[in-house]
């Protein structure tokens, strides 16, 4: 969910979630206690933050000034469960919504009007939960994409059936000028935005695993330069850590949102 408002139509650093549609354009954690987030993730991340321009409930994080993500405190009021969540970019919001129940998907919320946009939250046909977005992007957008966060990874049943399920809701691989495009590689599907690597998407997941971990979702990614340091952090400010490599490390935050660092030389 876009939870600022860009810089005033006709400036260049305006961007359109038309021109970029299908590909992930923010990414947003769903907090029942904002000052506590805050303080979990400027301790392993290292962010700052300041207000949303939507108001309270609502915070973006930074990182040495540009926008990296956002909180929105509403999962007490909304009846939500605490989690990351990737927003994808769509020239229709109300579009993209039709298709998802037409696809068996759920409708969570939405589409509502958060101006300069719409968004709605949204599940696929196995319960991986993800937003979409029409309308303006952020004020330095460009520095998002290729900076925060490194990429995000659907964990799902089947790879194949979800990337059919998410190319026909978000129009990848299709006819239109600037679509995503979409790869087979090593057994598992990757989406690519202007030459870039944006998204992945594994199969293996169980849909009816006890564990959330393992059950269909998606997992967003932050570039960071010490894993070891974050996990030591997270531990220390009342997270976990789910699993770690040497480059990489799944966490779970005080809350319980699942996420993962990854060393920014392996982008």
């Amino acid at each position: 969910m876009n939870h600022d408002m860009p810089t005033p139509s006709g400036t260049k650093d305006v961007v359109s979630s038309h021109s970029v549609f299908g590909a992930p354009c923010w990414v947003s954690l769903t907090s029942r206690d904002v000052k506590a987030t805050e303080e979990f993730y400027g301790a392993v991340l290292g962010w700052q933050w300041r207000p949303a321009k939507l108001g309270d409930p609502f915070r973006i994080a930074l990182v040495d000034g540009s926008p990296v993500a956002g909180i929105a405190g509403v999962a007490t009021m909304w009846q939500m469960a605490v989690a990351w969540t990737p927003y994808f970019a769509v020239r229709s919001a109300d579009a993209a919504v039709a298709r998802v129940q037409e696809r068996m998907g759920t409708v969570a919320v939405g589409p509502i009007s958060l101006p300069p946009g719409r968004a709605a939250l949204l599940a696929d046909r196995d319960g991986a939960t993800f937003g979409v977005w029409e309308g303006d992007l952020f004020t330095d957008w460009e520095t998002w994409r290729t900076a925060q966060p490194a990429f995000i990874t659907l964990h799902t049943r089947d790879a194949f059936d979800a990337a059919i399920f998410y190319g026909e809701v978000l129009d990848w691989a299709s006819q239109h000028p600037g679509c995503c495009e979409v790869h087979y590689e090593g057994g598992e599907v990757v989406l690519r935005s202007r030459g870039d690597v944006v998204a992945r998407i594994e199969s293996g997941a169980l849909e009816s695993a006890p564990d959330p971990a393992i059950r269909p979702h998606w997992q967003v990614h932050f570039t960071v330069d010490d894993v070891e340091a974050c996990a030591r952090a997270a531990e220390l400010h009342g997270g976990s850590v789910l699993s770690k490599g040497s480059d990489e490390a799944v966490l779970r935050d005080h809350d319980g949102a699942q996420f993962t660092v990854t060393a920014r030389r392996t982008r």
